[in-house]
């Protein structure tokens, strides 16, 4: 058979197993092959993975869904969110009730579950056919006190082969987990690496790490090395299958937060919706080139692209990782960290440490590096009071239209276009569905213009404490390409 032949229906299949979409058109008369260009399908399956939220018996989370209405997606569908096993330690224990935590009834219209207490396991979930298209979840925990107490949030994640996570630590008075999940029903084999300051630690521990099928493994930082790192850049590489992973950070001091991984290295990268009224702000970063890697280093602020004073530029040496200082960087306003090479572009992670609040009443939450909201960036979990929606534009000006949706027990749905200027970040001001009860979803779409990064960040006070946490808005993997080919057929006879 023809080489080209079977790559064309290869990648069509491939496609077709993703969107549930995929056809070769009849033969063109004059023996030509044309490859047409590709279209926009919604997807027809999806998953997504949650970690178990918390130890803490003073613990109480609640999970959000949503899937926004998507022009051509399937009439019928499902979606559940089920308890995963338990990890090795528990004996594969299965979680206390084995019906679904979560099932949304219809695109549209989010859903919410709560559970109490730290007995709470992860959870795997799939959606298929009207649910699948930019199928978004949130986890939200609040933790009344001790290590970790306040706000900690993160959008579950689909599994994937390659993690990383600037901004992890072993330093004392911190407490952090990788958690990994396994969706499948083999085994993954995965190797954990970590970075410090001066380079690669050693530990064979993280090699080879098992986790068992459809189960949820915390592998405690600590225990993968006898160095005590302020800042580390943890590396989740898979060997076998597929995982779901997410760093658990617990300060004995600051609060905690989950640290969702930062997007692939690359030479720029854009770290969006700085809080405001942050006191305190770190950027870590790691280059796994083999050469070292210099950075601008500047903050799109309301008014424009600054440079901070003293932190013009970062040097990331090569397989070591780095991190500054940038204080109260925001000065009031918010802002978003943009990265780009100072002349050769070397790939980097990176990810910021932010902290509200004044001592004895401090906070923390991360925002890693992360994709542009592409077609359309989904948010859900989001109340009447306390979300904020940060849209950064570090190229062209561009046009963005958001749409809130129904609440969950009621209310109007509600949209509203915005202008981000070249160069700024703005804090907008959400269309807040009419009659709002219950907590609704945001969705985020470019209208014209150059690329938008978008963050949720979710506040409230918790005794004196300003509890929040951030998550970055990547595109939700609503659609994919699938080529339209015409092919003629007739090779596959030679």
């Amino acid at each position: 058979m023809n080489r080209t032949t079977l790559s064309l229906i290869a990648g069509v299949t491939a496609l077709a197993a993703i969107t549930g979409f995929a056809a070769l058109s009849a033969p063109d008369p004059t023996g030509t092959d044309t490859a047409k260009a590709a279209a926009e399908l919604p997807v027809e399956r999806t998953s997504l993975l949650c970690p178990a939220p918390s130890t803490s018996d003073l613990a109480e989370t609640t999970y959000t869904s949503f899937t926004p209405v998507t022009k051509g997606a399937a009439s019928k569908g499902r979606a559940e969110l089920r308890s995963a096993t338990r990890g090795s330690d528990e004996g594969g224990k299965k979680g206390q009730d084995d019906k679904p935590v979560l099932e949304p009834k219809e695109p549209g219209k989010p859903v919410s579950g709560d559970t109490s207490g730290g007995d709470s396991p992860a959870l795997i979930g799939t959606a298929e056919g009207k649910f699948a298209p930019g199928w978004t979840v949130q986890e939200t925990t609040e933790v009344a006190a001790g290590a970790g107490r306040g706000l900690q949030g993160m959008n579950c994640s689909a599994p994937d082969t390659e993690f990383w996570f600037p901004g992890a630590s072993t330093a004392d008075g911190r407490t952090d987990y990788v958690h990994l999940t396994n969706p499948d029903d083999s085994a993954a084999v995965v190797d954990i690496e970590l970075y410090g300051k001066d380079g690669a630690l050693e530990s064979t521990v993280g090699e080879g790490i098992t986790v068992a099928p459809q189960a949820d493994e915390p592998i405690l930082l600590s225990t993968l090395t006898d160095a005590e790192e302020t800042d580390l850049t943890v590396h989740v590489n898979v060997r076998s299958g597929r995982v779901g992973a997410a760093v658990q950070a617990l300060d004995d001091e600051l609060g905690g937060d989950w640290l969702a991984a930062a997007t692939d290295p690359a030479g720029s990268l854009v770290l969006p919706g700085i809080p405001k009224d942050a006191t305190s702000v770190r950027l870590i970063a790691f280059t796994p080139d083999d050469a070292d890697a210099d950075l601008k280093v500047r903050l799109a602020s309301p008014s424009g692209l600054i440079t901070p004073a003293g932190h013009e530029t970062l040097h990331v040496k090569s397989g070591m990782t780095t991190a500054v200082d940038l204080a109260d960087v925001t000065r009031g306003e918010p802002g978003s960290l943009v990265l780009t090479p100072t002349d050769r572009a070397v790939p980097v992670v990176a990810a910021v440490q932010v902290v509200r609040g004044k001592e004895g009443s401090q906070e923390t939450a991360f925002i890693p590096a992360t994709r542009p909201v592409g077609t359309r960036a989904t948010s859900v979990g989001n109340t009447g009071k306390g979300a904020t929606l940060s849209l950064t534009a570090p190229g062209e000006t561009a046009q963005v239209k958001v749409t809130a949706s129904a609440g969950a027990e009621g209310g109007t749905a509600a949209s509203e276009t915005y202008t981000i200027k070249s160069g700024t970040t703005q804090d907008v001001d959400l269309p807040v569905p009419s009659g709002l009860k219950g907590t609704y979803a945001l969705t985020v779409e470019p209208v014209s213009g150059g690329p938008v990064y978008a963050s949720r960040t979710l506040a409230e006070t918790q005794g004196g404490v300003p509890a929040f946490t951030v998550q970055t808005l990547p595109d939700d993997r609503g659609t994919v390409e699938v080529p339209e080919a015409e092919q003629d057929l007739s090779v596959l006879q030679k």
